[in-house]
């Protein structure tokens, strides 16, 4: 029995395990740099345990490449891209001030969530609409 190949089938199994436990496709393509050096190793018996590994680094570096500007290009996009983007989901919305924009400063109430606004000076109670997203604060304009 060779270790080696025996070995490198098991790194193959353990990263195509590894991916169905934490699926994002980056040891899918480690799998199958492992399964390549496997076939490798078969084939070519004798192989120095150096070059194994710099064979499996260079495999999956490219492996990995090849995913990113090949496979991940042609994904779906997505029908909601805004989902997980609550403060960009905002823009465009017109809601009145609950404190004052005093120094540039204010706070608005939109739906169950107070929001840090930033725009002109205003008083309390006036109508502003978001224009912008800056980190957790969001920029407001008078409506």
């Amino acid at each position: 029995m060779r270790w080696d190949a025996v070995g490198w089938g098991a790194v193959a199994l353990l990263l195509f395990a590894a991916e169905t436990l934490a699926p994002g496709a980056f040891m899918l393509w480690m799998g199958f740099a492992a399964a390549v050096v496997f076939v490798g190793v078969l084939v070519m018996p004798g192989t120095t345990l150096l070059v194994q590994v710099a064979a499996f680094v260079v495999l999956s570096f490219v492996s990995i490449q090849i995913y990113r500007r090949w496979f991940r290009k042609r994904a779906r996009q997505s029908d909601h891209p805004l989902l997980n983007r609550r403060a960009e989901q905002i823009i465009g919305t017109v809601a009145p001030l609950e404190q004052a924009i005093v120094g540039g400063r204010g706070r608005i109430r939109v739906g169950d969530a107070f929001w840090v606004v930033e725009g002109p000076d205003l008083p309390v109670a006036t109508a502003v609409r978001v224009v912008a997203v800056d980190g957790m604060t969001l920029k407001v304009q008078q409506a």
